[in-house]
């Protein structure tokens, strides 16, 4: 494939089966890139990178829309402060922009947390590392890829 996305990449290095998804336009919302990879938005799983201190960072896992409990993620990891990456951290330490974030392909290992909401459905879409780009593949194949992850709950109730 031309211009093979870096997550793929990392994921035919791995031997892991996926499909690589290219919109025809601009996305804008997560609903949106459901209903194109024709999905349910529960199925697109969003990367979002946390900073912990200094140059420590984490990145958690999440299905559709749900949004993270901070409380819950400061008393999982023993914090009591952490914030959102920013954009320019985002690319320093992923190497890849905001809306393309991944967990395959990072320039060096980080500490991946997975919602179980996330391992409930059976395909999922995860982030590509390039614009309108995803990649689809099985849950279980994202679990046995990020098999050092850990499975905890972060959702809001």
């Amino acid at each position: 494939m031309q211009n093979q996305p870096p997550a793929s990449l990392a994921l035919d290095k791995l031997g892991i089966l996926h499909t690589v998804f290219q919109h025809s336009g601009q996305v804008n919302s997560l609903e949106q890139a459901a209903q194109e990879r024709n999905q349910r938005p529960e199925q697109v799983v969003r990367s979002i990178l946390f900073r912990l201190s200094g140059e420590e960072y984490l990145m958690a896992l999440v299905a559709g829309p749900k949004q993270i409990s901070w409380k819950t993620l400061r008393k999982y990891v023993g914090r009591s402060r952490l914030t959102m990456a920013s954009e320019e951290e985002v690319l320093a330490v992923t190497s890849y922009r905001i809306r393309t974030v991944s967990p395959f392909g990072l320039p060096r290992p980080i500490r991946i947390l997975i919602d179980p909401g996330v391992l409930r459905e059976a395909e999922i879409s995860v982030g590509s590392g390039m614009r309108k780009t995803a990649i689809i593949m099985k849950s279980a194949d994202l679990r046995h890829a990020l098999s050092e992850a850990e499975i905890v709950s972060l959702i809001e109730t």
